[in-house]
């Protein structure tokens, strides 16, 4: 499978890359503004990475050639992992917060996933991370106001983008994601220990990109043992 993942330098996003290149079948462009932790994975010759900003409309041309060299102009899957988290009272929250905030969980994916229409199989999958602070009816909590509704709107984007790209055979799903340790958890709940590691719930992310598809399309999924 011709796989991409953004966010893939720590946490859930690198725990992806380990676990997809480890079949030699799979070809991985891993996307992250720092890519230091990616270049010391000995991945093999089925990983190729790439600086890439997705808060700053980053050009895509390098993304573009290397989608069309090293993965054939075609797409497999598109995993929408990287996210932005701002942790204040609603008050204090600035225009420059809500700008970062909307532009990486948000816009990014949505210039993302435009610019990559051309090159996603028919039968692709595109898996957006969202959050449970994001999902309607979940437990919320104080200073998560302008990260729980960026992940709202990428939740309703999927919904909206299943039914658009249904003519092309291209799969849309939402995964709402619960309390995983990680240094994201760590700033948003100090203290909190999580019951659920990063390669674990990598686990279930790999294996529902490859196949959730074939029973969800256009559904935002709560995946959480606890709250937060």
């Amino acid at each position: 499978m011709n796989i991409i993942i953004t966010g893939t330098s720590r946490g859930i996003g690198l725990e992806l890359v380990k676990i997809f290149s480890k079949n030699k079948k799979n070809r991985i462009i891993a996307l992250s503004r720092n890519i230091e932790p990616l270049k010391n994975l000995k991945a093999g010759k089925n990983l190729h990475y790439l600086s890439f900003d997705l808060s700053h409309n980053e050009p895509a041309e390098k993304l573009n050639k290397l989608v069309e060299d090293y993965l054939n102009q075609k797409v497999d899957i598109l995993i929408n992992n990287a996210g932005l988290l701002v942790k204040k009272p609603f008050s204090q929250f600035l225009s420059e917060d809500f700008d970062q905030l909307f532009a990486t969980n948000v816009k990014g994916p949505v210039q993302l996933i435009q610019n990559l229409l051309p090159y996603l199989n028919p039968g692709s999958h595109i898996v957006n991370i969202g959050s449970m602070g994001g999902f309607q009816g979940s437990v919320k909590f104080p200073g998560l106001s302008l990260y729980a509704s960026s992940k709202g709107a990428l939740a309703v984007l999927s919904e909206c983008l299943a039914v658009e790209l249904q003519p092309q055979n291209i799969f849309v799903n939402a995964l709402a994601i619960g309390s995983v340790d990680t240094e994201m958890l760590h700033e948003a709940f100090p203290g909190y220990q999580a019951g659920v590691t990063s390669s674990n719930m990598a686990s279930y992310i790999a294996d529902f990109a490859m196949n959730g598809h074939k029973v969800y399309n256009g559904k935002i999924l709560p995946v959480s043992i606890s709250t937060p």
